[in-house]
């Protein structure tokens, strides 16, 4: 009896880690959210999305109101398009600015929309005008790196 209770309880803690590994690749995989409602579609140009994927949150105030659709390459302006799904229940006016943020340990990305003020609101097809980009941080560390050595050889330049 003993060695059968023993054996219980090993297949239920190896059935919770399995639970658990399940769980996070769904999370990781951005499945766990039902998809949203009725929706209208808004396109935004970046000139750098970094890893930012299609179905990643779109979010207002910390509130998801949409997803990522798809992401393209606009070999004209040499941009990421973005195309955004926002629901309906939520409209933004034409002046909403759209940045790529960072969230969470494993760095997921979202869009921030962040209202205007203007009275007419986006419509499906409409571009949003006013994007952020997202912050890479090796080109921050490349331009701090920069930054100083410039500082230097002006110093000695001028002495």
């Amino acid at each position: 009896m003993e060695r059968t209770t023993m054996d219980l309880w090993v297949g239920l803690f190896a059935a919770a880690g399995a639970a658990a590994l399940i769980g996070l690749a769904l999370k990781v995989g951005n499945l766990t959210t039902a998809n949203i409602g009725d929706t209208y579609t808004v396109t935004a140009a970046f000139e750098n999305i970094g890893g930012l994927k299609p179905r990643a949150p779109v979010k207002s105030a910390g509130v998801v109101v949409g997803r990522v659709d798809g992401i393209q390459f606009d070999s004209k302006t040499y941009e990421a398009l973005v195309t955004i799904k926002v629901d309906k229940r939520f409209p933004f006016p034409k002046d909403t600015f759209a940045n790529i943020y960072t969230a969470g340990l494993l760095g997921e990305q979202y869009i921030g929309l962040e209202a205007g003020g203007e009275p007419d609101a986006l419509k499906n097809g409409d571009r949003i005008a006013h994007t952020q980009d997202a912050v890479v941080l090796e080109k921050m560390i490349s331009n701090f790196l920069y930054n100083k050595a410039s500082e230097t050889n002006t110093k000695q330049q001028a002495e």
